[in-house]
């Protein structure tokens, strides 16, 4: 009952907050360039996430349950797009990043693969499915080979682009066993999510992607010209 009425509070002050807020002319923009049935407030990204700040320091969770209920029942009776930004922003904070652990997957999953769009996927992948293959990295990569596999494009991608920050930690086995399923595919936010976290780590380890890409001549057009963005300029 507590997680119930701590839940619904948080989720009247956000839509009080989006509404108080919301521009109509910006919303109709936002939706065409998006190309989102849902509609939108009219609000930035950057004002999205600091309402989801804000919300946590007023009414912090007492615990995951409370964190995650609040989470979904946002996400889940969303009208408008801004309150799925929230709702990743709360769930992304780094303030609870230590709850954010393979038991909690299937929360991901579930934004990811009912998000089905870059905006909600690519935050949810680097920052989410990230941070669990810090604090977990065993299950986690269970988890990720699995999704690197899976017919939903979304989840792919959340496993191509989980190590896009990790810079000298990456796991590169994850990352080329993560990539090789989809290289044949011709889904585009596949071939560009494989370029991107290719370019992104040879800002690492130029050399391990400049050997990957001459191993793997089956890569897209897209994928390669990507991975090699920032090598060509050496």
């Amino acid at each position: 009952m507590v997680h119930v009425v701590y839940t619904k509070e948080i989720r009247n002050n956000v839509l009080a907050k989006l509404r108080a807020e919301a521009n109509p002319e910006r919303a109709k923009h936002q939706q065409v360039y998006m190309k989102s049935e849902m509609p939108y407030f009219g609000l930035s990204v950057p004002r999205c996430r600091r309402i989801a700040h804000e919300e946590l320091r007023d009414l912090p969770p007492q615990n995951s349950d409370a964190w995650v209920t609040s989470i979904l029942l946002l996400w889940r009776e969303a009208t408008h797009r801004e309150e799925r930004y929230v709702a990743i922003e709360l769930f992304l904070n780094k303030k609870f990043a230590h709850w954010l652990v393979p038991d909690q997957l299937p929360v991901l999953e579930e934004l990811v693969v009912t998000g089905a769009w870059w905006d909600y996927v690519d935050a949810l992948a680097t920052r989410g499915a990230g941070t669990m293959l810090v604090n977990e990295s065993v299950q986690t990569k269970r988890i990720l080979y699995k999704w690197a596999k899976d017919q939903n494009i979304w989840k792919r991608r959340v496993a191509i682009l989980a190590q896009l920050k990790s810079k000298t930690n990456t796991d590169v086995e994850l990352l080329s066993k993560c990539i090789k399923p989809s290289i044949g595919h011709s889904e585009f936010f596949l071939r560009k999510g494989i370029g991107w976290a290719l370019r992104e780590y040879s800002k690492t380890d130029p050399d391990w992607v400049k050997e990957f890409v001459e191993k793997h001549p089956d890569l897209s057009d897209l994928s390669r010209r990507e991975a090699l963005k920032h090598l060509a300029r050496v």
